[in-house]
C-alpha cells in the first residue's frame, strides 16, 4: 500500500495519522491526547492524560461515543474520594473508561468507585504510523502505575492498534503486580455509546441472546441500571453486539469482542433518561453480585484483549 502511495503525495499522514494534541479550554485545559484518523472512517482521541482511554470517537462521520456534561475533564480536577468515594461520577465521560486496577463498581472502605485507575495520566512510550508491515496500522503504547508505598504496585501497559483503512480498533493491556505481596486484580472496560449510535430500535446481543432493546430515547421513566452476565464465549472469545437502525435504511453494528479467559463476565449499564441517554457494554473480571477477583501474585502478569469492530449494514440483514 505505502509503496504505491508514496510517489503520489508528500506526506502519508494525508491519509492516516496519529497526532499529538492538547485541549485548551475550560475544565479540559491541558489534557494531552493522541488524535487517530485511520483513513477508513474511524477517528478518535486516545486521552493520554486520562489513562490512555478513548474520549470522542466517530465512525463514518457518526459520533458514536457518549459524552457527559463533564466533557473530558482534566485529571488535576478529579478527586476519586469525594462524594463518599463516588468522585468517578463527576469525571465519567467518553467512549472508553477503564476501571480498576484492584477494585471495580461501588465504593467500599479503602477503595473509591471503580478504583484508582480511571483518569490517571499515562506515560506515552510510543505512537505513530507503521506503513511498512503486512498490515499497515496506527498505534500508541503507554504505561500507567497504581502505587502506594507499602501497598499495591500495579502497572498497566497498554497498546492501541488501528489498521489503516479498516474498521477495527484493538486494545491490548498487560497488568503486572510489582509489589512483594499478592493482590486482587480487577478490570472493567466501560465502553459507552450515546445518540445517534444509541437510538430507538437499538438492541444488544450477547451471542444469540438479546439482552436489551431500546424502545424510546430519551425515556423519562427509565432508571439507571446495570446487570452482569457470564460471558459464555465461543471458545475463548465473547462477542457482544450493539445494533442501531438509521434513517437511511442501514444499521450500525458495533461488535465488542473480548478474551473470556481473563474477562469472563459482561456487564451492561444504561441510563436512558433525558440528558443521560447512555448504554455501556462492559467486559469485566467479576460478576456484579459476588465481586470475587482473582489474585495476581508478585511478578505475575495478566493480559486483556478487547477488539471493537464497526460496520454499516442493510437493515434487511438483521
Amino acid at each position: 500500500m505505502a509503496k504505491n502511495l508514496r510517489a503520489k503525495v508528500g506526506d502519508l499522514r494525508q491519509f492516516a495519522s496519529v497526532r499529538r494534541i492538547v485541549l485548551d479550554d475550560g475544565v479540559e485545559r491541558g489534557v494531552a491526547a493522541l488524535a487517530f484518523s485511520n483513513g477508513g472512517g474511524l477517528d478518535f482521541w486516545a486521552l493520554a492524560d486520562r489513562s490512555l482511554d478513548i474520549g470522542p470517537l466517530w465512525w463514518k462521520g457518526m459520533p458514536v461515543a457518549w459524552q457527559s456534561m463533564a466533557g473530558f475533564r482534566s485529571p488535576h480536577l478529579h478527586h476519586p474520594e469525594e462524594d463518599d468515594g463516588r468522585g468517578y461520577s463527576r469525571t465519567n465521560s467518553g467512549f472508553l473508561v477503564t476501571c480498576g486496577l484492584d477494585h471495580i463498581r461501588q465504593p467500599i472502605p479503602g477503595h473509591p468507585m471503580h478504583g484508582r485507575l480511571p483518569f490517571t495520566p499515562a506515560r506515552v512510550m510510543a505512537h505513530g504510523e507503521d506503513w511498512d508491515r503486512g498490515e499497515p496500522l496506527l498505534f500508541c503504547e503507554g504505561e500507567i502505575m497504581q502505587f502506594q508505598f507499602g501497598g499495591e504496585a500495579l502497572r498497566l501497559r497498554r497498546r492501541i492498534e488501528v489498521p489503516i483503512g479498516a474498521n477495527v480498533l484493538r486494545i491490548r493491556d498487560v497488568v503486572t503486580n510489582l509489589a512483594r505481596e499478592p493482590a486482587p486484580q480487577a478490570s472493567l472496560y466501560h465502553i459507552n455509546f450515546g445518540y445517534p449510535a444509541l437510538a430507538p430500535g437499538s438492541s444488544v446481543r450477547l451471542g444469540s441472546r438479546k439482552l436489551v432493546e431500546v424502545k424510546t430515547l430519551p425515556d423519562p421513566s427509565s432508571v439507571s441500571e446495570s446487570v452482569s452476565y457470564p460471558a459464555d464465549g465461543d471458545g475463548a472469545c465473547g462477542v457482544c453486539r450493539l445494533t442501531t437502525p438509521t434513517d437511511n435504511g442501514t444499521a450500525l453494528e458495533v461488535a465488542v469482542s473480548f478474551d473470556t479467559n481473563t474477562l469472563p463476565h459482561l456487564q451492561l449499564w444504561h441510563d436512558l433518561r433525558p440528558h443521560a441517554c447512555v448504554l455501556a457494554i462492559e467486559p469485566c473480571t467479576s460478576a456484579k453480585m459476588s465481586g470475587a477477583e482473582a489474585v495476581l501474585h508478585s511478578g505475575e502478569s495478566r493480559t486483556y484483549s478487547v477488539e471493537i469492530c464497526f460496520t454499516m449494514r442493510s437493515q434487511d440483514t438483521f
